[in-house]
């Protein structure tokens, strides 16, 4: 009766023994991103694991005290059964059987179907589990301080999980993202430049996306009316800046929607139109400024357009609500737009040719490279900088 009972306390052993590695299993490898949005949808066991991730010190210490008690009690047991049995012999005997039986059983089996079922297996143990950590809570709390206080003397800091560590493993699972199939990478690489480009817009400034002076059409505020209507409504583009004697004295921006508004007022008498009411003013903000900041001005202020300045206030370019959108989805094009053509194959078909002005970022995006833009924002910047001279034409670089 004696040795029934030891057989079945050992297999109860065990069986603790594999929920505690199962256990920690689980809760280590289950999504917190998945958990979190199923608390939000009101499942109050996903809450209950989020609480037990947020304390992994104390869960992983409950766990790993609770599996060293059992398979330690287990052991005792089966060497004291098999000395009863065999003798000095069973010594041997418990240390074989109870290695093979903690490995396959409380170990390898637990653990391998809690990380393939890791989300649904944490919900399931995480009740228990919290109880686990709450009875052991008094023990572990004196281990977690006695072993902090020997890192100290050791010369070792607790850090805790930055913010940047978070953005580090979301930028890996974007960057994990894989497709099958050809199409099915075409899709999915659209779908990850997209996310890095959200993630990138309190990195990138609004100087790597504006469009630069020399490509803004403007308008000389010392023309005629006719002169300053008739390029508006020819424009492209529906905001233009004004400027007085030079570029740098931006004196006012026009919206096309205005000049075709007092068109309609003066009965298209365009020698009487007042061409100050058609002039907002100039909203100034330095190139320094990043995307993201940009874009929440753009929401704040209900304005699409913004005149970029340099330190010294000179005109640098201008930015829209529009050049933001396609640092993030990629360029939209409308019937106005021309046809791009910053990239060609050569007639080899081995390589390209690009022009200068294309940004280092769209390259990086479109091609997978990874050209460095922390000193410039162009391919033509990239050779200058690097080169440190004006290439000539038919010269070669290296890089």
């Amino acid at each position: 009766m004696e040795l029934i009972l030891t057989l079945v306390a050992i297999i109860f052993l065990i069986m603790l023994s594999a929920f505690f590695s199962g256990s920690e299993t689980a809760l280590t490898a289950a999504s917190r991103s998945r958990m979190h949005l199923r608390e939000q949808e009101g499942d109050k066991r996903a809450s209950v694991v989020i609480r037990l991730i947020d304390r992994k010190d104390k869960l992983i210490g409950a766990l790993l005290l609770g599996n060293n008690l059992v398979n330690i009690l287990a052991s005792a047991l089966t060497t004291k059964m098999m000395l009863d049995l065999y003798g000095d012999t069973g010594v041997a005997i418990a240390t074989f059987a109870m290695t093979f039986l903690v490995l396959v059983f409380a170990e390898v089996l637990p653990k391998t179907y809690a990380l393939h079922h890791a989300d649904a297996m944490s919900m399931k143990i995480a009740p228990v589990v919290t109880v686990v950590v709450f009875v052991f809570a008094p023990v572990t709390n004196l281990i977690a301080a006695f072993v902090r206080g020997l890192l100290r003397l050791l010369g070792q800091k607790m850090s805790g999980v930055s913010a940047a560590s978070h953005l580090e493993l979301l930028r890996g699972a974007i960057e994990m993202h894989r497709g099958l199939d050809e199409k099915e990478l075409e899709v999915i690489k659209k779908e990850r430049d997209m996310l890095r480009s959200v993630l990138d817009l309190t990195d990138v400034t609004v100087g790597e996306v504006m469009t630069h002076r020399k490509n803004t059409e403007m308008l000389d505020a010392t023309i005629s009316n006719k002169q300053i209507i008739e390029h508006a409504l020819n424009s492209r583009y529906t905001r233009l800046p004004i400027y007085q004697d030079n570029q740098d004295n931006i004196v006012g921006v026009m919206h096309a929607k205005l000049v075709l508004r007092q068109l309609r007022n003066y009965n298209g008498d365009i020698d009487n139109i007042d061409i100050v009411s058609m002039i907002s003013e100039p909203w100034f903000i330095p190139e320094t400024t990043t995307l993201f900041g940009q874009l929440q001005a753009f929401r704040e202020r209900r304005e699409h357009f913004a005149i970029v300045v340099d330190e010294y206030g000179s005109f640098m370019g201008v930015v829209t609500l529009e050049d933001i959108l396609e640092e993030i989805v990629g360029d939209i094009e409308d019937e106005h737009d021309p046809i791009p053509e910053s990239v060609k194959s050569d007639m080899t078909g081995e390589g390209y040719i690009i022009e200068g002005t294309a940004t280092i970022r769209d390259l990086n995006r479109e091609f997978e490279w990874n050209l460095p833009d922390e000193h410039y924002s162009t391919l033509a910047g990239l050779i200058l900088y690097e080169s440190k001279t004006l290439p000539q034409v038919g010269q070669k670089f290296a890089y």
